[in-house]
């Protein structure tokens, strides 16, 4: 029997990869990439770990949360730390979204009705996947805690999170992050620069000025968060002043060496821009499937 899904899933599984990729390709103040490694991590983890979670995170035997608790687990048998929770928990979504998409559906309703449609199964996989990944600073919270089994479904309980973790925030807001403020930015820096590494780090830039980061005041509070917003402040007003992206480059690596001094590492940020990146091809990039899409490494079967 033909699978009338075979081809979007490819479709999908690409743009994962393609997005993983671009992330790394493009400048992010204090996080891995290209430009700088850092945290104890390198561009080779981050590869390995999108290339481990690609088949798992487009398993159509797999529900929602059983797709995210089996990336992380590929991931966790190829590197040694949590690389890409947040990225998974905010691709798998997207990813399920665009494969049961109906004719005319837009992503972001497709998304809504995913959501809408989680379970107490699907938390419990993801509480799963949360204490195989060890997140940093995660701490114990007195309701629905990772630390015991969910009572609820898995919107529910991102939702009594969001209002201290940006990733949970979007399973309760229809991805707003994304949808409302970064693909907007992101076309925009397209348009006018016509490259997508600068395009990504217009959306870092741009979220990380408007949003604290979950996992930088997981670790440190509030103690950056003005520094942070300051110093993105800076770098907007600095792409929007610049005719050419790379004359920023130095003052990116003053920034970067920065947050590297100190610790602090805009993970969830980073991880929002591989949402962006996706959920922009996913939604209709116009040169999706043109072939000139960069593919990391060879997907191994993980699963």
């Amino acid at each position: 029997m033909t699978d009338p899904y075979a081809e979007r899933r490819a479709v999908a599984r690409a743009a994962y990869l393609e997005a993983c990729e671009l992330e790394l390709r493009a400048f992010k103040p204090g996080n891995v990439g290209l430009h700088a490694e850092g945290h104890g991590m390198t561009v080779a983890d981050f590869r390995l770990s999108a290339a481990a979670s690609a088949p798992c995170l487009c398993d159509p035997a797999l529900p929602l949360g059983e797709r995210i608790f089996h990336a992380i687990a590929a991931t966790r048998r190829v590197v040694a730390c949590n690389t890409n929770l947040g990225i998974v928990l905010l691709a798998a979504p997207l990813i399920l979204a665009f494969e049961t998409q109906a004719p005319g559906e837009p992503l972001r309703r497709a998304v809504t009705r995913v959501l809408a449609g989680t379970t107490r199964a699907d938390a419990e996989w993801v509480y799963r996947a949360i204490r195989l990944a060890e997140p940093g600073g995660l701490g114990q919270v007195p309701e629905q805690d990772v630390g015991s089994a969910p009572t609820a479904s898995l919107q529910e309980v991102m939702g009594l999170a969001a209002g201290r973790d940006r990733i949970a925030y979007q399973y309760t807001n229809s991805f707003s992050d994304i949808f409302d403020h970064a693909i907007p930015s992101y076309h925009t820096a397209l348009s006018r620069w016509g490259a997508e590494e600068w395009a990504a780090v217009a959306v870092f830039v741009s979220l990380l000025k408007r949003f604290p980061d979950s996992h930088v005041e997981r670790k440190f509070g509030t103690r950056y968060t003005g520094m942070i917003a300051e110093r993105m402040a800076r770098l907007e007003r600095a792409l929007s002043e610049s005719p050419e992206p790379k004359r920023v480059v130095g003052l990116l690596r003053e920034v970067d060496t920065e947050f590297k001094r100190w610790g602090v590492n805009p993970g969830t940020t980073a991880d929002l821009t591989v949402a962006c990146l996706l959920a922009a091809r996913l939604g209709g990039l116009p040169d999706l499937g043109r072939g000139n899409h960069v593919l990391p490494l060879p997907v191994k079967e993980f699963c």
